[in-house]
């Protein structure tokens, strides 16, 4: 498989220089977040949340050193590592990533395409072309996009406002669980990326910091209280956080794809 890690610039930390890490204000990372809220690294990470698109161009432009991003992005990138072994994948349905719809998919023509988003938008145009073999029209989506699903138009839709739109649509096609029956691999959704390489030490106590809300996800859940979804569900059997070797594999299967 080919190696995933490629070798960037040293990051040159001044005293008390702190590193830029940005994250996604989902739901979904709240598990990877609880260490760094509880105070873990709290002298050496400055954190900055937003959705992904942004930390996706944050990272790019070199305004953080590390960022939980959407793959899709790894392709445009000069310079870059996979600097945890956490992440966000899902092995079959993920529940937050879906394909909304009012009529049944042979009759959908028009998709839009959620503006949060990289990776999704990558993933149902190799969807619809290698899976469900159907030409559609896609088209990038504008703030308030969720309002013209209808008819024969439909959206891909991420994050928290996924759950809201699961109780609205009467057709949901969840992308983590079609990819799976296609290719029977998991799908990585965003990984910890870093545009410069940074010490071990420091990569030891980023992870662990990862791991510790994986470690408490009863604490996590009753610290975001949410009635739209099972959150303990959704973290325990949506959500794969831990970068295994199947994932990589899938993560490599589609960034061949992305860079095609």
């Amino acid at each position: 498989m080919e190696e995933l890690k490629v070798n960037g610039t040293g990051f040159d930390k001044k005293d008390g220089q702190k590193v830029k890490v940005g994250a996604v204000s989902y739901l979904n990372t709240k598990p990877l977040l609880f260490g760094f809220e509880k105070g873990m690294m709290k002298d050496e990470v400055e954190i900055m949340i937003d959705h992904p698109g942004n930390i996706a161009t944050a990272l790019l432009n070199g305004t953080i050193d590390i960022g939980l991003v959407p793959v899709a992005i790894l392709p445009q990138m000069n310079n870059y590592s996979i600097v945890s072994d956490y992440g966000i994948a899902a092995d079959g349905a993920v529940a937050s990533v879906c394909l909304f719809s009012e009529v049944p998919l042979e009759q959908i023509e028009i998709i839009l395409l959620d503006y949060q988003s990289r990776t999704s938008v990558e993933l149902v145009q190799y969807l619809f072309k290698n899976y469900w073999k159907k030409e559609v029209i896609f088209k990038n989506a504008a703030d308030d996009f969720l309002h013209h699903i209808s008819g024969t138009t439909a959206a891909v839709v991420i994050g928290d406002r996924a759950f809201e739109q699961r109780a609205i649509s009467s057709f949901i096609f969840d992308l983590g669980e079609a990819w799976k029956l296609h290719t029977g691999l998991p799908f990585v959704f965003a990984a910890w990326v870093s545009n410069k390489l940074i010490d071990e030490q420091f990569l030891t106590a980023f992870n662990k910091a990862n791991q510790f809300g994986l470690q408490h996800l009863q604490e996590v859940v009753l610290a975001n209280p949410y009635e739209l979804f099972d959150l303990y569900r959704y973290y325990t059997q949506n959500i794969q956080y831990e970068l295994n070797d199947a994932s990589l594999k899938g993560m490599k299967l589609f960034l061949d794809w992305c860079r095609r």
